[in-house]
């Protein structure tokens, strides 16, 4: 049966949850499928269960899982062979691909357009950086290519950036990871134990939830407003749960677009210390404010006196999600143990790669004002096609970030998601940025596609609205095979 990762039966009826919806059985089994493979509940290379065993746990007939199948495999989500049953893969060239490595008219297939993921296309430097890494390359291979802590250069500059943000920092301080999401789990893996208390903000970021489910802690869920946090409930939970660790993310929230103010922050950082808890703040977003003229809050960390607050951030919101390159600060202490825990996970970061990360950081400025401009015109796209085609959502205009937050208006969020991929738009529900399945009255919106492919989705989007309202579509309890 090969040697990947199994899911079974009744772990896959739990992913997929209320997957039934009105027309045919099979393409709303895919549909459901292929949402658990974007937004990253069913992993690369997870081998799924048989047909007949997944046509059991459901209830279904054997032709309705082989038709999904057939279907996810037509498209690329689902690769079998013989003797080794069927996996979980990504479209060759389809969707996610072409989505981050850019491209006008981005899409999800033909004529489709996808707005799963919050990501962007490489800048323009890239190509530049490469050349200049691989240069530098040469004075690396003399050597054995192994670092845990990183390229010594890329730490420099990644501190020189803290210290610039008003947060001094030592390259001692600072471990390079292969992304955020490396970072969080080698964290998680050194600093919390089964069943340990961790808070997080909800809604959040989904994947640092997979991350911290593979960990067995026990979710303290903090409930956000309608304007961002409240710090208050938050404060209460630290005293009365006691977390061992808390997972924020105060700028630019993913997916609120929330920035948190200082005085926030600083109240944050006080009730965890009082608490005995460390707070892992990730700041992958941080760089990409769109009115940097304005004034902008202190790190988190900047209010930090007891080395409890630990800073993680990546390349690949900012600049490319292609480059797998990310960081930690903390202190010196916890860095040299990060290090030596990392040998059993990965050993260390490609260099090369952190080399080119290196070079686009020293260009900074220059890119980062790219990037604005870019993310700037498609956010007031994606807001002026919002605001004449579906007046009744609701929701803030982000100074930052890669996303809008979106409330439809009484719509549910699952029924629309199923409305408009049948109208040629894919789209996240809220309930995926929820522990627990809630927040079904919102979805996500990343303005990361050509303006003119975002006011073409809002077209489709208002369209799907107008179908589930006269009722022709949504969810439904009938049973179907």
């Amino acid at each position: 049966m090969g040697s990947r990762p199994l899911i079974a039966g009744d772990d896959m009826v739990r992913l997929l949850g209320p997957w039934r919806r009105r027309g045919p059985g099979y393409a709303a089994l895919a549909a459901t499928l292929r949402s658990l493979v974007l937004d990253g509940r069913l992993p690369l290379r997870v081998r799924l269960p048989s047909e007949r065993a997944l046509a059991i746990a459901l209830g279904v007939s054997r032709t309705t899982t082989t038709a999904a199948y057939d279907l996810l495999r037509d498209e690329g989500y689902v690769e079998s062979r013989r003797g080794s049953g069927s996996h979980i893969a990504l479209p060759t060239g389809g969707a996610v691909d072409r989505e981050v490595a850019g491209g006008e008219g981005v899409s999800a297939g033909p004529g489709s357009i996808d707005l799963t993921i919050a990501a962007m296309p490489a800048p323009g430097a890239m190509m530049e950086a490469v050349s200049r890494a691989s240069r530098d390359l040469t004075g690396f291979l003399g050597g054995s290519g192994y670092d845990p802590s990183g390229v010594p250069s890329l730490r420099r500059v990644v501190a020189n950036h803290f210290d610039e943000r008003g947060l001094p920092t030592s390259e001692e301080q600072i471990v390079i990871t292969s992304g955020a999401q490396h970072a969080l789990t080698l964290l998680l893996h050194v600093l919390v134990g089964p069943g340990d208390p961790v808070l997080i903000e909800e809604p959040s970021y989904p994947n640092a939830f997979e991350a911290l489910r593979r960990a067995r802690i026990r979710f303290v869920p903090a409930s956000m407003r309608d304007d961002g946090w409240d710090v208050e409930m938050m404060a209460s939970l630290w005293r009365t749960a006691v977390p061992r660790l808390a997972y924020l993310i105060c700028d630019f929230q993913n997916p609120t677009g929330f920035l948190m103010t200082d005085g926030e922050r600083a109240a944050v950082v006080a009730a965890a210390a009082r608490a005995g808890s460390h707070v892992i703040v990730d700041e992958t977003f941080a760089q990409i404010d769109l009115e940097p003229w304005r004034a902008t809050p202190r790190p988190l960390a900047a209010h930090d006196r007891e080395g409890r607050v630990i800073s993680i951030g990546s390349m690949s919101k900012a600049y490319w999600g292609g480059l797998r390159v990310g960081w930690i600060r903390c202190t010196t202490a916890l860095a040299h143990r990060l290090a030596r825990a990392r040998a059993g996970l990965d050993l260390s970061t490609p260099v090369l790669e952190q080399l080119v990360a290196e070079h686009l950081l020293r260009m900074g400025e220059s890119v980062l004002a790219e990037r604005r401009g870019l993310l700037t015109s498609r956010r007031d796209a994606l807001v002026g096609a919002l605001h004449r085609d579906l007046p009744a959502w609701r929701f803030r205009l982000p100074r930052g970030g890669l996303c809008l937050w979106a409330e439809l208006g009484g719509a549910d969020a699952e029924a629309l998601v199923y409305a408009a991929d049948a109208g040629g738009v894919r789209l996240i529900p809220g309930s995926t940025f929820s522990v627990d399945g809630t927040l079904n009255r919102r979805v996500r919106l990343p303005y990361t596609q050509p303006a003119h492919a975002l006011e073409e989705a809002v077209e489709r989007l208002a369209a799907a609205d107008r179908r589930l309202r006269l009722g022709a579509g949504g969810p439904t309890d009938q049973s179907m095979v």
